[in-house]
């Protein structure tokens, strides 16, 4: 089966749909026997050749300064979609509803392959950061739930991401496709703990508080700052706080303010996916108050590590958690978190025992999510097969995509045509020139004087065809 695979972001961009993406390609190669092909928009100066895979990299506008780092694809990117087709995909599979998608549709033009759509996480908020004005966040949630609704299979990575798109319009369908998690199920070892903490203020028998993501207010920081601020003088704690983001200096500010300093540790981004593990096999307790994230994969990563997160009570990423079990659940205010704080953020036996709890019962590897995915293709595919595929709706975009592939087949014609034409061009003054060396000596004379006039005329049409059509000839 040969899978495209088409996100927003790639290396060097790192986040945890890439993290995904990446996955789903290691797994469908190594345990199914796929080909896979990545489309994304293009960072300068990255070397996409180190990859076991093609990446198509796709033109791309420097929109970092207002989308937090990231750059934003070009969909009508004619010579990339050419390569997505030559590779000829049997899925499609977009996990972002802005280019990608759009790249998506254009390309199942072109080779009729399915498209199918993963929703990670609620883009209606990052929408509504980017644009001020209410017309225009209105606009971007319409366009988006309509470039998800165009898609052949909708999934989700929870019950509530799915949810979330029926209240911003969606009507379509959905299946929940859980993600998995890359760390091996159990604890590292001692030493790679104190090689990995090493140099940081963690005394023994003081509770470690861990979070692990982006540093954006959304994620519920700030809050839980707050009521980190209120229990602070309950008993001695660290809080952890692994990542970058917009919000870095706004909550290293605030927790100088409420007086945390002394507490806080901020490590920065960690790459390295053991002393991530190191991290959450050293804390005692992992806080995640954050009803933005749809998945909240880093709870399933500390939960390999036998940690146990605080959630928000109804959150998507406290789906499949048991109150008091497996993790715990509070209110999503500052005075509901710095309560347990208070009550149980020193029973380190009790905070132990869930987080072994939820090792045994949330985690779930990269190896069981990527079969179900792959064998969701091949449900897709034989759907397609037998006509029974869900109509998915078409709205005025898809005049333009028709128009679009349309021109990408008129431009390879038109490629094709040049080429034969300057090799056909090429290959009979060859062969006059052939003949005119095997003549006789009437013509011996007529070469001489004549050769280097062809020659140069020859060379001053190359400089020419090339100028004109470059390298598609």
């Amino acid at each position: 089966m040969k899978v495209c695979l088409l996100n927003d972001s790639f290396p060097p961009v790192i986040d945890g749909v890439v993290n995904v993406m990446m996955n789903y390609a290691d797994h469908l190669i190594a345990d199914h026997g796929c080909e896979i092909m990545i489309g994304t928009p293009e960072y300068p100066g990255t070397d996409y050749s180190t990859y076991p895979y093609p990446v198509a990299a796709y033109p791309s506008l420097n929109t970092a300064a207002f989308t937090n780092g990231y750059r934003t694809g070009i969909p009508m990117a004619f010579k990339e979609l050419e390569q997505m087709k030559e590779f000829g995909p049997d899925i499609i599979h977009s996990h972002c509803p802005a280019s990608a998608t759009i790249i998506a549709r254009v390309l199942r033009e072109q080779c009729e392959a399915p498209v199918v759509f993963t929703y990670h996480t609620k883009y209606d908020i990052d929408i509504t950061r980017a644009f001020k004005l209410r017309p225009l966040i209105e606009e971007g949630i319409n366009t988006m739930v309509t470039n998800i609704e165009a898609c052949d299979d909708i999934w989700v990575v929870s019950r509530g991401a799915g949810e979330s798109l029926k209240k911003l319009g969606m009507t379509r369908d959905y299946i929940v496709m859980n993600n998995g998690v890359d760390f091996a199920k159990g604890k590292v070892s001692d030493e790679l703990v104190r090689e990995t903490t090493e140099g940081y203020d963690l005394p023994e028998g003081v509770p470690v508080f861990l979070y692990v993501g982006r540093l954006i207010g959304y994620k519920g920081l700030p809050m839980l700052l707050d009521a980190l601020a209120l229990m602070k003088d309950a008993y001695d704690f660290r809080m952890v706080f692994v990542g970058k983001g917009p919000d870095e200096d706004l909550l290293k500010n605030k927790a100088e303010k409420l007086g945390l300093s002394d507490k806080c540790i901020f490590t920065g981004p960690i790459y390295n996916r053991d002393h991530l593990r190191a991290w959450d096999t050293r804390a005692d307790l992992f806080l995640f108050p954050s009803s933005f994230d749809t998945n909240g994969l880093v709870v399933r990563e500390a939960a390999a590590c036998g940690l146990a997160s605080v959630l928000i009570k109804d959150s998507c990423a406290a789906e499949g958690i048991t109150d008091g079990h497996n993790g715990f659940l509070i209110e999503e205010n500052e005075e509901s978190l710095a309560e347990f704080l208070r009550q149980h953020g020193q029973d380190l036996p009790m905070l132990h025992e869930a987080g072994m709890n939820a090792m045994n019962e949330i985690y779930m590897s990269w190896d069981e999510c990527v079969d179900t995915a792959y064998k969701r293709y091949q449900t897709v595919l034989d759907m397609k097969k037998s006509g029974t595929l869900p109509e998915h709706k078409t709205s005025t975009a898809d005049f333009l995509f028709a128009i679009t592939n349309r021109t990408l087949e008129e431009s390879e014609r038109l490629r094709r045509f040049r080429k034969a034409l300057f090799d056909d061009f090429r290959a009979t003054a060859h062969g006059m020139m052939e003949n005119i060396m095997e003549e006789d000596h009437i013509w011996t004379k007529f070469r001489d004087e004549k050769l280097p006039e062809i020659t140069e005329m020859m060379e001053e049409f190359r400089k020419e065809a090339m100028k004109k059509y470059g390298d598609t000839i």
